[in-house]
């Protein structure tokens, strides 16, 4: 196996999609990186990003824009992760699809930097790559930085859940379960998963202990949020 590491940069004049223009534009807000970017059935994305900075002036941005339909936020004042569920735009829905299609592995999370671009590692055979890379026409262009042989390491809490738990987060998140006030009960998406209203609550729980866990942890146990580029 092989790996290759691009940098993904929006042209002048374009993004990649309104929100991240609008956070990559907010001198108090940095973005750190993307954990999960998914494109939904509904056509709808969910996204997991970390971030650092202001936290207020980020979620007023989140509430803002008129492409999030909900979001939630996690972690202390100065440093965060959001989830965040938004109406993505034809480039972006591209990307994804382009994503899915593709038969070399996007490693996650990637790295997003205050010009918007982003460093992101490919792995799969070598012969594959030359028609698995993102093509955005006018819209980006793309640098490599680094390629070798992969040595995989696991580092994405989401694709350590199971697929029925992703099935579950992906209905609470998209029934407004995580808005507030609270759109959704257990039993209107146990109605949609066919499931019990028990069970759902059941992987919720596990899923948020999980996840968010695993996401900010400090004191005795360490510090595992990243740190801040050089």
């Amino acid at each position: 196996m092989r790996y290759v590491t691009v940098r993904i940069t929006p042209k002048e004049g374009t993004a990649f999609h309104p929100l991240g223009q609008a956070l990559s534009d907010e001198p108090s807000v940095t973005r750190e990186a993307v954990h999960r970017n998914e494109l939904l059935d509904d056509g709808t994305c969910a996204m997991l990003a970390e971030a650092r900075g202001d936290r207020n002036r980020y979620e007023e941005i989140l509430e803002e824009s008129l492409h999030v339909l909900d979001y939630a936020v996690t972690g202390t004042d100065c440093w965060w992760y959001s989830y965040t569920h938004y109406e993505p735009t034809d480039l972006t829905r591209r990307m994804l699809e382009q994503r899915g299609e593709s038969e070399v592995m996007m490693e996650m999370p990637y790295d997003v930097a205050e010009d918007g671009s982003m460093e992101i590692t490919f792995v799969g055979d070598e012969q594959t790559f030359a028609g698995a890379m993102p093509m955005g026409g006018d819209a980006f262009t793309i640098e490599v930085l680094e390629t070798g042989d992969h040595h995989p390491e696991v580092d994405d809490l989401f694709g350590t859940l199971t697929a029925r738990q992703q099935e579950i987060l992906d209905t609470a998140v998209r029934l407004g379960y995580y808005q507030n006030p609270r759109k959704a009960t257990h039993e209107e998406i146990a109605d949609q998963v066919d499931a019990s209203p028990s069970t759902v609550g059941e992987h919720l729980r596990k899923i948020e202990s999980h996840v968010f866990s695993e996401f900010v942890q400090t004191g005795a146990a360490g510090d595992t949020r990243r740190r801040p580029k050089s």
